[in-house]
C-alpha cells in the first residue's frame, strides 16, 4: 500500500497532520490548512489561502488565492470563495481584555459563516459571522455581508443588499411572461419559484420545453448588475 496522498500539495503549502484532505484535491503554494480541518474530494485551495482549525468543507469547493476562511466556518459541496475574501469569526474582536491582559482562547467564543451548496463569494467580499449564505446564492465582489442571504439571491454593496436572483448557472434570472411570481434562467431554461420557508427561490423544473419564456426587459436592464 502506498503512503502517497491521493491529493496534490504544492511546495511551501502547510497542511497539519491532523487535517483531512479528500481525494483529488489540490493545495497550492503557501496555503495553510490547520488542524482538524476537513476538506472533501476535488477541492482546490489557492495560493496563500488560509483554512482555519476545524473548518468543514464539502466536495468540489474552490477557495481562491489569499482567501481567509476562519473557523468554525462550514462550506457545503461546490462552494466558491473568491480571491482575498474573508470569513470572520468574532462578534466582538479585541486583542486584549478590559484589564489589558492578552485575550486567550477561553476569553471569546468563535462564531462561523455557513455556506450552503453551490454558493459563490466574490473577490474581497467580507462575510461577518454568524451569517448563512444560502444555496446557489451569489455575493458580489467587495460586498460586506452582515445578514443571512437567501438561496439564489444576488447581493452586493456595503452592507450587502439583494439586487436580483441567480440560477444554478450563475446567470441572472428574469421574470416569466405568464404573470406568475416564477423566474427562469435565460441560459438553461431552469424555472424557479419562491420558497416561503427560506425567503429565497426553489428549483421547480430543470428544464421543461413548455416552461414559461422570459419576459422582455427594457434595454437599460439587459445586462443586469455585475457579480
Amino acid at each position: 500500500m502506498s503512503d502517497t496522498p491521493a491529493y496534490r500539495v504544492a511546495p511551501g503549502a502547510d497542511i497539519s497532520d491532523d487535517a483531512t484532505i479528500g481525494d483529488g484535491s489540490s493545495v497550492w503554494h503557501l496555503a495553510q490548512v490547520r488542524e482538524g480541518a476537513r476538506l472533501g474530494a476535488g477541492c482546490v485551495i489557492g495560493r496563500g489561502a488560509y483554512i482555519g482549525s476545524g473548518v468543514q468543507m464539502g466536495d468540489g469547493c474552490k477557495v481562491q488565492n489569499y482567501a481567509l476562511v476562519y473557523e468554525p466556518a462550514t462550506l457545503a459541496d461546490g462552494v466558491f470563495v473568491g480571491p482575498a475574501a474573508v470569513f470572520t469569526n468574532d462578534h466582538f474582536p479585541r486583542a486584549v481584555n478590559p484589564d489589558l491582559t492578552p485575550k486567550s482562547t477561553s476569553d471569546w467564543e468563535p462564531v462561523g459563516v455557513t455556506c450552503e451548496t453551490g454558493a459563490s463569494i466574490g473577490a474581497r467580499a467580507v462575510c461577518v459571522a454568524p451569517v448563512t449564505i444560502g444555496a446557489w446564492a451569489m455575493v458580489a465582489a467587495g460586498a460586506t455581508v452582515v445578514k443571512d442571504v437567501p438561496p439564489h439571491a444576488l447581493v452586493a454593496g456595503v452592507p450587502a443588499r439583494r439586487l436580483g436572483w441567480v440560477g444554478r448557472s450563475g446567470e441572472k434570472l428574469v421574470p416569466t411572461s405568464d404573470g406568475t411570481d416564477a423566474w427562469v434562467c435565460p441560459t438553461t431554461g431552469e424555472w424557479y419559484i419562491p420558497d416561503d420557508s427560506t425567503g429565497g427561490l426553489l428549483l421547480a423544473s430543470s428544464p421543461l420545453a413548455d416552461a414559461p419564456r422570459p419576459a422582455a426587459l427594457p434595454d437599460d436592464e439587459q445586462d443586469g448588475p455585475a457579480a
